[in-house]
């Protein structure tokens, strides 16, 4: 294993004088980052049908975002058996991966940076999203609680109760470590820059991590050790095809998203961040812990920055962290050393020209949450930069000029 440098010269870089640390240069494994303003993953629910195909209007919406440091594209599944939400795209099929290659080819003509987040859900699917209406698998047989969003017999989306997912067999891993390979070969196939195992939300590695979800009692359960093999032998496997400074890992150490938990969370966080530290990674992205507080605007719990804590010190190489997060707490998370990069979500949605929007000072547009998820151009694409108005950016789509 390549032991990974700490974050000593990063903290250097930020702590420059009054020079705002959101616009200081960074290194991401072999790329140079011009600012610490990262696109996070944004599940847009907007795949060509049939197939799971990213549009053409995909490759507008991610090169008007080119300007962020690095962008990490929406979750990607790895597979069929991936999948979990209508609509959502994959890069296991051909069709899929030409198409990825058409938003990337838009974005680095941008000047832009782009990973590819790869997913597996896990049980959070339904038999309608499954080939031949198979159940969801799992680490353990446990319904989560909620509802899945399939696409019903008239084309529309809908909800649904989730079932009881199967639970895989010691003898079904290789394969399922096999699709993640063959998910980054395409990946890089698609000329992506780099990949992000996504192991957080309460996804497949998350529900293999946490103790709520895994009651396995084989090598993959029970111990910590066991519990994050999946994950570490996910990575040990991509390693080879595409070297592991081009990898970055998502976790999301307390969260709760689709009824997940864990009983010991600074030890098995703990143990992750100090175990990943050891492969030389492009990064390790993590969600917020405060997120909940921080998206009300109130002051974060001591248990929550205390995780943020744990992860800093036992991770020894570049942190991304993403939730919650305005300018101001931003910069002072970088001041304080307790993130390399910070990642914007819905406020990307919105402003597709956020990094000079926060270094300008200047307004903000209001995202709607009605166009979070399907459509078409409509709060995806027609969001105004501050130099052209809605109709000028919607315009440059319609002629395709990012293709």
């Amino acid at each position: 294993m390549v032991i990974a440098t700490t974050h000593s010269r990063v903290l250097d870089a930020v702590q420059n004088g009054d020079a705002n640390p959101l616009f200081q240069p960074c290194r991401l494994g072999p790329f140079s980052l011009p600012h610490r303003v990262v696109m996070a993953p944004l599940t847009r629910s907007r795949a060509r049908q049939p197939g799971n195909v990213p549009s053409q209007l995909a490759a507008c919406y991610y090169a008007q975002r080119a300007s962020a440091a690095l962008i990490i594209s929406e979750a990607t599944q790895i597979s069929m058996q991936g999948q979990g939400y209508a609509w959502t795209p994959g890069i296991h099929s051909r069709e899929q991966v030409e198409a990825w290659r058409q938003v990337t080819k838009a974005v680095h003509k941008a000047d832009g940076l782009i990973f590819n987040q790869l997913w597996h859900v896990g049980r959070i699917s339904h038999p309608a999203l499954q080939p031949d209406n198979m159940l969801p698998v799992a680490p353990s047989a446990i319904t989560p609680a909620g509802k899945a969003f399939i696409e019903n017999e008239r084309g529309e989306g809908e909800l649904v109760p989730f079932v009881r997912p199967r639970a895989l067999t010691f003898e079904e891993m290789p394969y399922l470590i096999k699709q993640y390979e063959r998910a980054a070969r395409n990946a890089e196939a698609a000329e992506f820059d780099g990949i992000e195992i996504h192991a957080a939300n309460g996804y497949l590695i998350d529900q293999f991590i946490e103790s709520s979800t895994n009651r396995r009692n084989d090598a993959y359960g029970g111990a910590v050790q066991n519990r994050a093999r999946l994950l570490l032998e996910i990575i040990e496997g991509l390693i080879p095809i595409l070297g592991a400074d081009r990898i970055g890992v998502r976790l999301s150490p307390l969260g709760k998203m689709n009824d997940i938990s864990d009983e010991a969370p600074e030890s098995t966080f703990g143990y992750l961040a100090e175990q990943l530290s050891g492969y030389g990674l492009a990064y390790l992205h993590i969600v917020n812990p405060a997120l909940e507080q921080m998206q009300k605007g109130e002051k974060p719990e001591p248990y929550a920055l205390n995780m943020a804590r744990v992860i800093r010190n036992k991770y020894q190489g570049t942190l991304i962290v993403a939730g919650g997060f305005n300018a101001e707490s931003a910069t002072q998370w970088l001041r304080d050393g307790q993130a390399d990069l910070i990642a914007f979500g819905r406020k990307f949605i919105a402003n597709p020209d956020l990094p000079e929007r926060l270094r300008a000072g200047a307004p903000l547009n209001e995202d709607d949450p009605t166009t979070y998820y399907g459509g078409g151009e409509k709060g995806y694409t027609d969001y105004p930069s501050l130099e052209q108005d809605r109709g000028e950016k919607a315009k440059a789509c319609v002629d395709q000029r990012w293709r």
